[in-house]
């Protein structure tokens, strides 16, 4: 696993943590639910976000475990879900990034990066399909690589998980709503 994490080269300006959370007690117990087959193999391939992963026009497929299928009922309601995954390749110890594309090192929680003391990816995806008795969950777009572990899913609630006056300082963000 370590080989993983060493494709976060290092970078002028960023810290890491003393201790790494990877190798510390847990103080809670997470299960992976299910994986994630994507058509991303390397980081390099992958899209760093929703929006870079739609425009490939990739589709994916999640794939729940057998004891957690029955969770699935009432999903197929929704037209978007959100998705949390375990980046299990990204290391957990990096406490201050500096992206490629930025001035100035920030610090992980200023940040989207997957690098981070939890590394919980944040998706929203079009439902495309459900299969409950197989747990198969089409996609329309990920931007995780293959094989990610799935944590949960949620159905995704335009009226309150949407905010459109949300903004970052120092980002131009688009007002409009994709799909």
């Amino acid at each position: 696993m370590s080989g993983l994490r060493e494709m976060f080269e290092a970078r002028e300006g960023e810290q890491r943590l003393e201790h790494d959370p990877a190798k510390m007690t847990a103080d809670a117990g997470v299960v992976f639910i299910g994986r994630i087959a994507s058509p991303w193999a390397t980081r390099e391939s992958c899209p760093k976000n929703m929006r870079e992963a739609r425009e490939t026009g990739q589709p994916a497929v999640l794939t729940i475990d057998a004891p957690y299928r029955e969770g699935l009922r009432g999903l197929e309601r929704a037209s978007h879900v959100v998705i949390l995954s375990w980046l299990h390749h990204a290391p957990r110890n990096l406490i201050v990034q500096k992206p490629r594309h930025a001035a100035e090192a920030k610090g992980v929680f200023g940040l989207r990066s997957p690098a981070r003391p939890n590394p919980v990816g944040l998706h929203v995806a079009r439902l495309v399909g459900l299969d409950i008795a197989t747990g198969r969950i089409d996609i329309d777009a990920i931007d995780v690589l293959d094989g990610t572990p799935v944590i949960d899913i949620k159905p995704y609630f335009a009226s309150t998980d949407a905010i459109a006056e949300a903004t970052v300082a120092g980002r131009e963000e688009p007002r409009q709503v994709r799909q």
